[in-house]
């Protein structure tokens, strides 16, 4: 679905990216792990196609086709998905006029305000968050993990076929991040979607079971294996695993 092949990218004139090789089937469970300042929310931008990333070397293709050719809102129509680390708030945009629309422009069908309205309510009550945020700002005045379920909201309503989740667990609480995490497990399995899942906590990745992990550090991918990766780096950190 997702291939990645010796991808090196510059961000303000510094080499962030160096030789990165991933290959992501449908229905996969992908996770990315490693130091702050690795490159994980670089490597999110660049494959949704943030400006500012310059790909210098290497390929994304998706599904076949070559992601480069392709704007942001075009890859996002092709079934990518970002959930965002530190989601921005927009003034003057009410939560649920920009749902509606982003839901209108991405599956195409256009819905009433009133089907729009209970289809949304379904997904806050999922991720316990009040119908009340649908009538705000769009991140206004939201706490981090206010804005983290909002996220999680537009998953469950864009139903992507490919979902990059970076750092969505940060700012939840442990029973919290369970919830989320169940909740994306719930809806990955329902309609076989992949997810690369960018995290630091191992907890997220015992709901999540993913197929692989890969410890990124340095711009580089170091190790790769299966859930067993993860626990030994909750057990015993990165000294061993990256250099």
């Amino acid at each position: 679905m997702l291939t990645l092949l010796h991808l090196s990218v510059l961000y303000k004139d510094t080499l962030i990216l160096k030789d990165i090789s991933l290959s992501l089937d449908r229905g996969s469970v992908h996770a990315l792990m490693g130091p702050n300042g690795s490159g994980k929310s670089t490597l999110a931008a660049t494959i949704m196609g943030y400006s500012g990333y310059e790909i210098v070397s290497g390929s994304m293709h998706f599904d076949g086709q070559d992601l480069q050719t392709l704007p942001l809102e075009q890859r996002a129509r092709a079934g990518l998905f970002l959930a965002c680390q530190q989601p921005p708030a927009i003034a003057g945009v009410q939560v649920f006029t920009f749902l509606k629309e982003a839901h209108r422009m991405l599956t195409q069908q256009e819905l009433s305000v009133t089907d729009f309205k209970e289809l949304a309510y379904k997904a806050f009550d999922a991720v316990h968050l009040d119908h009340s945020f649908l009538y705000r700002h769009l991140n206004e005045g939201f706490s981090g993990g206010e804005k983290k379920r909002l996220e999680i909201v537009q998953l469950l309503l864009f139903k992507p076929r490919f979902a990059i989740l970076d750092e969505i667990d940060s700012g939840l609480d442990s029973d919290a991040r369970k919830q989320i995490a169940a909740v994306v497990a719930n809806a990955a399995k329902k309609s076989n979607m992949s997810l690369l899942v960018i995290t630091h906590y191992h907890s997220m990745l015992e709901l999540l079971q993913p197929d692989y992990v890969h410890i990124m550090a340095q711009g580089k991918i170091w190790a790769t294996g299966g859930f067993e990766l993860a626990q030994k780096i909750e057990l015993g950190g990165y000294d061993g695993i990256v250099l």
